[in-house]
């Protein structure tokens, strides 16, 4: 499928949903799910992305342990599901995965040579573990939930870093929050927005906590700072 695309690893291929903007070559964005698979809010997200003039890439963080995960967010069936997914997956494994697919978007024919990762929840998690880890161009992350948890390797995170934080959100502290801004304040190429009222997922698409104003505030940031970093 022209939407598809396979992403080799040593521990064995796994798919990627992929978008492309009308012009190319462009630039990349690999884009990481939630918990939830690489469902229609993260096809709409690669879709907006690539509308921009990105090409976007979605893997399929689960594929080790249930490939082509693709969940809704309205369900508590669903919700259970993932979060059963969520709390077996290996992030350090996650990461060798995604050093891959940013390796084979890198090396897309119509790629243009520079690459951001772009991640919700989980994937705003490992987007920021994968950079501390691996060189990328820039570094999206939609309320990362444990990040926290990973401060320490705040030293190895050289990529502007663009990061979007709800403040009365129910899965990251206010203890957490002020440790993960007091972490970034002395790197001059991070930048953390806050949002006051919101929860959890506030930019997510049919999400229960979405909120219109404060996803077009964080989703126009967010465009802008991709547009610098990489066109």
């Amino acid at each position: 499928m022209e939407n598809q695309i396979v992403i080799e690893s040593p521990a064995g291929s796994f798919r990627a949903y992929i978008s492309r903007p009308a012009k190319l070559p462009a630039p990349a964005v690999v884009i990481l799910q939630e918990l939830f698979g690489v469902n229609a809010d993260i096809r709409a997200t690669c879709d907006e992305l690539a509308g921009q003039g990105f090409i976007a890439v979605a893997p399929d963080l689960f594929w080790r342990q249930e490939p082509g995960v693709d969940l809704g967010v309205t369900s508590e069936a669903d919700w259970q599901h993932g979060l059963r997914l969520y709390a077996a997956y290996d992030r350090d494994a996650g990461v060798k995965d995604i050093t891959e697919t940013v390796r084979t978007a890198v090396e897309l024919p119509e790629c243009a040579g520079k690459v951001a990762l772009h991640g919700y929840c989980l994937g705003a998690l490992m987007a920021f573990i994968t950079a501390a880890r691996y060189e990328v161009d820039a570094v999206v992350a939609y309320h990362g939930g444990d990040t926290e948890k990973y401060l320490g390797e705040v030293g190895g995170l050289h990529a502007p870093l663009l990061m979007h934080l709800g403040e009365e959100d129910e899965f990251i502290s206010k203890a957490a929050q002020a440790e993960i801004k007091a972490a970034l304040a002395g790197k001059a190429n991070a930048t953390v927005y806050s949002y006051p009222g919101q929860r959890h997922a506030f930019s997510r698409h049919n999400g229960l906590h979405y909120n219109a104003a404060a996803a077009a505030l964080a989703n126009r940031r967010t465009s802008e700072f991709l547009s610098q970093q990489l066109l």
